[in-house]
C-alpha cells in the first residue's frame, strides 16, 4: 500500500518525508514532521496519531529509537502499523508489526530510514536510501531522487496513485508541502513536476513571510541556490 522515506539534512537541519502509495491522499495521513525536531511516517494501516505523538517524543528528548519503541508497545494494534522516524541526531529507526501487508521491508542509514508494505521486493527500501545518500541539493531534491529510485525498483505491487513530500527547515511552518492526492498517471512523476514549478518560488514566498516590505510582488521564479535553504 506504501512506500516511504525520512530524512535530515545534516548540512542544513532540515527534516523531511516523502510518501507514495496506491490508496488517495497517502500524504495527508502519514508524513509529519516538526522543525528542529524531527520527522515521523505512519503507515500500512495508518494511525495519524502516531505521528504526532511521535513528533512530541522526539520533542521531548526521545531518540528515533526509542520513540519508535514507545509507539510500538503503546500503540492500540501496533501489530498492523508500520513506523518511521528520524531525530536531530542519533540513527533513524523503524518498525514494522507482524500483521502489516506482505512484503515489507525496511532500511536505515546514517540519516534516513526508508520502509514499504505490499511491495514488489523487500530490497526496495534499501534502494530508496541508497539513491538519497548517493544524492545531492535540496533536501527535497535528494527525497524525491529516493522516491524515483523505489519505482524504478518495483515499488508497489499495485498501481501508486498518490503521493506527497513535507520538508521542514526553521521556521514554524512546512517550507516544502506538496501533494499528489489522486491521479490515474503516475504521482511521484507529478509531484516532481510540482516541485520544479515549486522550488524557484520558495525563497519568494519565505521573503514575503518573513520581510514583506522588501518581497517582490511578482511571482515570477527567483533562480537562487536553495541548497542550504
Amino acid at each position: 500500500m506504501t512506500f516511504s522515506i525520512v530524512a535530515r539534512c545534516a548540512q542544513t537541519g532540515m527534516f523531511g518525508v516523502a510518501v507514495s502509495s496506491s490508496s488517495p491522499a497517502v500524504a495527508a495521513r502519514c508524513a509529519h514532521a516538526r522543525p528542529g525536531v524531527g520527522a515521523v511516517a505512519t503507515q500500512n494501516f495508518t494511525d495519524p496519531t502516531l505521528g504526532r505523538r511521535g513528533l512530541d517524543l522526539l520533542e521531548r528528548g526521545a531518540t528515533a529509537d526509542q520513540a519508535i519503541a514507545i509507539l510500538s508497545s503503546t500503540a492500540s494494534d501496533s501489530a498492523f502499523r508500520q513506523l518511521l522516524a528520524v531525530g536531530a541526531s542519533d540513527v533513524p529507526a523503524a518498525f514494522t508489526g507482524s500483521s502489516c501487508i506482505p512484503q515489507t521491508g525496511s532500511a536505515l542509514t546514517e540519516h534516513a530510514a526508508a520502509a514499504g508494505n505490499l511491495l514488489s521486493s523487500p530490497e526496495i527500501p534499501t534502494a530508496m536510501t541508497a539513491a538519497f545518500t548517493g544524492a545531492d541539493g535540496h533536501l527535497a531534491s535528494r527525497l524525491l531522487r529516493a522516491m524515483r529510485a523505489g519505482l524504478e525498483a518495483g515499488g508497489e505491487v499495485e498501481a501508486v496513485r498518490s503521493a506527497g513530500i513535507l520538508v521542514m527547515n526553521d521556521v514554524p511552518w512546512a517550507i516544502v508541502d506538496l501533494r499528489v492526492d489522486w491521479t490515474d498517471k503516475c504521482p511521484i512523476t507529478e509531484l516532481e513536476r510540482l516541485w520544479s514549478v515549486w522550488e524557484p518560488r520558495m525563497q519568494l514566498y519565505l521573503a514575503r513571510a518573513l520581510n514583506p516590505a522588501q518581497a517582490p510582488v511578482s511571482d515570477e521564479p527567483v533562480r537562487v541556490d536553495t541548497a542550504g535553504s
